[in-house]
């Protein structure tokens, strides 16, 4: 069975599209840690992380160094913080979260809600740095 990113990818499951290329898609985490949280998930189905090949280990990177400069541009923060978990999902992908202090990778805090109307907006700011 699919994995939701893969159905996502497929385009059965809609997204807040932040950047993608051939190999790769960001979108926004609907449940983010801090605003501008940002999914990056290659299109090829790997569960985990560390089984991508190196040429997609490294493009996956290249792709999360792109959508970070677009994310610290439209999200005030003092860095991107980068996270691989990798339980919740069986589907290889990287969290990057915009923070300006460790706390902001909390991932066991509570999440406020955003509308999809505000996930649309952040998703376009972003996009538009790309």
């Amino acid at each position: 069975m699919a994995s939701i990113f893969t159905r996502i990818i497929q385009g059965e499951i809609p997204c807040y599209k932040v950047a993608e290329t051939q190999d790769f898609i960001a979108f926004l985490d609907i449940q983010p840690v801090s605003p501008g949280h940002t999914l990056l998930v290659p299109k090829r189905e790997i569960d985990y992380f560390f089984d991508l090949d190196d040429e997609t280990l490294m493009g996956m990177n290249l792709f999360a160094k792109a959508v970070s400069n677009a994310l610290r541009e439209v999200v005030p923060c003092n860095r991107i913080g980068v996270s691989v978990i990798g339980l919740e999902v069986p589907h290889a992908h990287m969290h990057l979260i915009p923070i300006s202090q460790l706390s902001d990778m909390d991932f066991s805090r509570p999440r406020p809600a955003w509308s999809p109307e505000e996930l649309t907006q952040m998703a376009a700011r972003i996009y538009a740095h790309i």
